[in-house]
């Protein structure tokens, strides 16, 4: 791969210079431009066609989120959001990853460095650089469940990454009212997913919340793994719950997807139904073959529907993966394999 060109762009200088500093640590990275404002980034993308945008989310001028809708109207192309790790800055970035922005990465806060804060910022902008985007306007609205559903009693288990916002999204929109009990492990910064589920709350038929400790998984409910601090599993014979469970980083990640999926592989084994959907690396991909060798049956993302092609990809090679959808066939796919009222094959 050639290096990724990458336009910086941030109110704040000093921050221009440390985001700028961090990327060009990688020799596959290069910083071709800095600017201060839209105004200014739109200049500098017109003369220097940079691959990928880092973006600041509170900017004079033009704020980030209206700069970023207009980008991804009239030119996509793969943005990073730079955020503040607060309430409001999550609630704007989950709107910016919404809108088409392929990941987001936290300022460094009291205390932290900016190496901590930036760390996998390059990895980030090298995987946007790979990522498809695609403006609003483009996405095929997701297909909805087919008739009367009755839950057949199985647990979904569902694992996303980059791209997995608007991925969650569109699957949980096919959900009915009375869905499966749905555990999902998204990795996502700490401040974020309490925010991430309230939204996908407001949109969806079925009830979303974070995860908590000990919390009984019931038909009609979603739960989303907390960013950060602990891993999403579940345990239980008859009746399963959440477990936040105070392990070290799996993958790099902390919740990490084959730690939910390695603990429904244990406690629900072949009454679960295991899902992976965009993201980069490979996290989810062992516990997605662990799910299926336990009778499970297992579910990816297709890869022209995938922001990123990677987690679904790792899992499909390794045979985890029984059958692919598109995006907006998956949330349907998904009920209609847990539906008791369907008709024999």
């Amino acid at each position: 791969m050639s290096s990724v060109k990458v336009l910086v762009v941030d109110d704040s200088a000093t921050m221009r210079s440390l985001i700028s500093a961090m990327l060009r640590r990688d020799p596959e990275i290069v910083v071709v431009g800095q600017a201060g404002d839209p105004l200014e980034a739109r200049e500098a993308i017109k003369q220097l066609n940079p691959d990928v945008m880092t973006l600041d989310v509170e900017m004079p001028n033009m704020n980030g989120l209206a700069f970023l809708e207009k980008v991804m109207r009239l030119r996509p192309m793969p943005v990073v959001m730079v955020s503040t790790l607060t309430q409001r800055g999550a609630d704007v970035t989950l709107a910016a990853l919404e809108l088409g922005a392929v990941d987001c990465v936290g300022k460094p806060t009291s205390g932290m460095s900016p190496g901590d804060a930036f760390g996998d910022l390059a990895e980030k902008v090298k995987a946007a650089a790979r990522a498809r985007v695609r403006a609003a306007s483009d996405r095929p609205a997701s297909q909805v469940a087919r008739g009367a559903f009755r839950p057949d009693g199985r647990v979904v288990a569902i694992g996303s990454s980059t791209g997995g916002v608007e991925a969650l999204q569109s699957l949980l929109s096919a959900f009915p009212a009375n869905c499966p009990p749905t555990v999902i492990t998204q990795h996502m910064p700490a401040t974020f997913t309490k925010s991430f589920a309230e939204r996908l709350n407001r949109v969806c038929a079925a009830q979303v919340s974070e995860a908590t400790e000990g919390a009984v998984l019931e038909p009609g409910r979603v739960y989303i793994a907390p960013g950060g601090n602990a891993h999403l599993a579940i345990s239980g014979a008859l009746q399963k719950r959440c477990r936040l469970v105070d392990a070290p980083a799996v993958n790099g990640h902390r919740p990490s997807v084959d730690m939910l999926f390695q603990s429904v592989a244990a406690s629900a084994g072949q009454g679960a139904v295991g899902v992976i959907l965009t993201g980069m690396g490979r996290d989810g991909a062992q516990g997605l073959l662990a799910m299926r060798k336990a009778g499970a049956e297992t579910v990816g993302q297709s890869e022209a529907s995938c922001v990123v092609y990677g987690m679904p990809r790792v899992a499909h090679e390794i045979g985890a993966v029984q059958r692919q959808f598109s995006l907006e066939r998956i949330g349907a796919e998904i009920i209609d394999i847990c539906n008791a009222s369907r008709e024999p094959a």
